[in-house]
């Protein structure tokens, strides 16, 4: 399924607009987005027959190579927290849900399931031949152990949320209030699982095909903790179409075949090799030098470039994110929502989007994105309409205003820090933004890289003033974009705290009645927004490319491009 060129047609009318428009950059910056620039043009005016070369190793297998840009903190499914993570992940594990070529929530590991008539019980029927990699069969009581295991207050899973909002018992279980054996988590046999939620969650089968409940092996996890750590002990049991075989940090990752995948014969590869390599001129030079068969997020002057000349091998894939700059809402002085809305009003989207990302991308309107359908199929995002206001002029004003509030002037904000994680369109962008502060307020913010680790758990910490950050959708509702600026939500590290919010989304979560649902969400979302607790950027796209001779790739809006079906066409050798 091709998702590409997507509304693209929409740049070619604006870009003669000159960087410099809005509010020009650094010596550094215009020297950043020259090189670029450069280096693509050099680069795909190269011949292109250096990359087809198709990806067979000397025994003959078809291994697809690629590039994953950012070193896993953990392939545990409990303990992931990112796309960096996940994209193994979902070539490694398989879960009860899954999303076919069309983008259509399908039964994967359950081979089908019932709901109760209020919607509180799901029961699951596993398939037969499901097993995991090392032969044994995949039982119910393995989705019950993972489950129960993401919730132990033990683990400290930043994803617990995901089961203990919805889960009857989960959260007293998880705030050391109650027992394992009341989490409403039950294997009845070995083939079926029964779980019963606490309110109503119309979204609930979205969220079994999330990473974080990808089943675990209950005997390799209990017989050895580190089991995630390293593949070479031969204890990285998974459950889905590939098997972890090494792991060289920081440098590789790759996958083999796993001959006792369900779908294994369908399965055309030998294998997935992922380099861990964060500079996207590096890993396009690799692709365009035949030593990558497919990349997600080429260079946005690379992007740009080819779009222009309708490559065939450019894709743009959907998704459902938002591209957003976060506050450190317990900071001095960006606890102060006047101080927050001031620097968001100075950012010019539009300008971002056309000089800078170049890849169909939307200025963001709010948090939640398009794609969310409300229950008339109608896009949630218009319910609310663009609630992301720009006005240079005003946002002076605005900003030493709050400021005063908090016994500040404009100076004292000079060497503020903005951190973001090492990638030339993440730069570009800091850059972008720090220009059009300084032209808005005369501030001097100071810029910080660091690998995407890193910047996850300062974070995490609450190590930073103003981070560079993003969401992508758990699941399709508007709920996922929005839980996460809850007050004790785990992955809520702008620390945003409203009490009106949380009770709007509380109301929410507890309804099945979705008119009721998407009324009370919208107007958590008008709150959200008029606090800035984050200020949104950009709705996300996910360009990529792909070799002529590799087939079967598709990408859900939901999901990293799933590489399980590729094929490489050795007949193009």
């Amino acid at each position: 399924m091709k998702e590409r060129k997507l509304s693209l047609s929409m740049l070619m009318l604006v870009m003669l607009l000159v960087f410099s428009a809005c509010g020009g950059g650094s010596n550094e910056s215009n020297s950043s987005q020259t090189n670029s620039t450069e280096n693509a043009e050099n680069q795909t005016n190269d011949d292109k027959n250096n990359g087809g070369e198709v990806s067979t190793n000397e025994s003959g297998e078809k291994i697809l190579r690629t590039n994953n840009k950012s070193e896993p903190a953990s392939l545990d499914p409990a303990l992931a927290k990112g796309t960096h993570e996940s994209w193994i992940l979902q070539h490694t594990f398989t879960g009860l849900m899954g999303y076919n070529e069309d983008g259509e929530l399908v039964p994967a590991v359950a081979e089908s399931y019932d709901e109760s008539d209020d919607g509180l019980t799901y029961t699951f029927h596993l398939r037969d031949d499901v097993k995991w990699s090392n032969g044994d069969p995949v039982t119910a009581e393995d989705f019950e152990y993972a489950w129960k295991r993401v919730i132990d207050p033990e683990l400290a899973s930043d994803y617990a949320y995901q089961i203990s909002d919805y889960v009857k018992g989960a959260e007293e279980y998880l705030n050391g209030e109650g027992s394992v054996d009341d989490v409403a988590i039950k294997a009845i046999d070995e083939k079926t699982l029964e779980v019963t939620l606490k309110k109503p969650a119309p979204y609930f089968l979205g969220l079994t095909a999330f990473y974080t409940l990808y089943p675990v092996n209950k005997n390799v996890v209990e017989a050895n903790p580190d089991w995630a750590k390293d593949p070479s002990n031969g204890q990285y049991i998974s459950n889905g179409a590939f098997k972890l075989v090494s792991w060289d940090h920081n440098q590789k990752i790759s996958l083999r075949k796993n001959p006792e995948w369900y779908r294994a014969d369908e399965v055309k590869l030998d294998g997935i090799d992922f380099d861990i390599i964060e500079e996207q001129n590096t890993q396009y030079t690799k692709y365009q030098g035949g030593e990558y068969d497919f990349i997600v997020n080429p260079p946005t002057a690379v992007v740009d470039k080819l779009t222009k000349e309708n490559d065939p091998e450019l894709y743009i894939g959907g998704d459902v994110g938002t591209y957003y700059y976060q506050f450190n809402n317990k900071e001095k002085p960006f606890n102060n929502a006047k101080v927050r809305n001031a620097l968001s009003m100075a950012i010019d989207r539009k300008a971002i989007v056309e000089n800078i990302t170049k890849g169909g991308q939307v200025p963001a309107e709010g948090l939640v994105p398009y794609g969310f359908l409300d229950e008339n199929g109608k896009e949630f995002r218009d319910r609310n309409g663009n609630l992301v206001k720009e006005d240079k002029e005003a946002a002076k004003s605005l900003l030493e205003e709050g400021l005063a509030e908090e016994g500040m002037k404009l100076e004292d904000l000079n060497g503020t820090v903005i951190l973001f994680n090492t990638d030339e369109a993440h730069k570009n962008i800091a850059q972008a933004i720090q220009q059009m502060w300084k032209q808005a307020f005369g501030v001097d913010f100071q810029l910080e890289n660091a690998e995407f680790k890193v910047v996850l758990d300062r974070r995490k910490s609450g190590d930073y003033k103003i981070a560079r950050a993003g969401w992508i959708g758990d699941y399709l509702d508007p709920n996922t974009m929005l839980d996460i600026m809850m007050t004790e939500n785990g992955n809520n590290d702008a620390f945003y705290s409203n009490p009106e919010f949380d009770n709007l989304m509380k109301e929410a979560g507890e309804s099945s009645d979705n008119e009721f649902r998407f009324e009370k969400m919208a107007e958590a979302e008008k709150i959200v927004m008029e606090d800035m607790g984050v200020a949104p950027i950009y709705f996300y796209t996910q360009p990529y490319l792909q070799k002529s001779y590799v087939t079967g790739v598709y990408k859900s809006n939901m999901n990293y491009p799933t590489l399980t079906f590729a094929d490489i066409e050795q007949s193009n050798n």
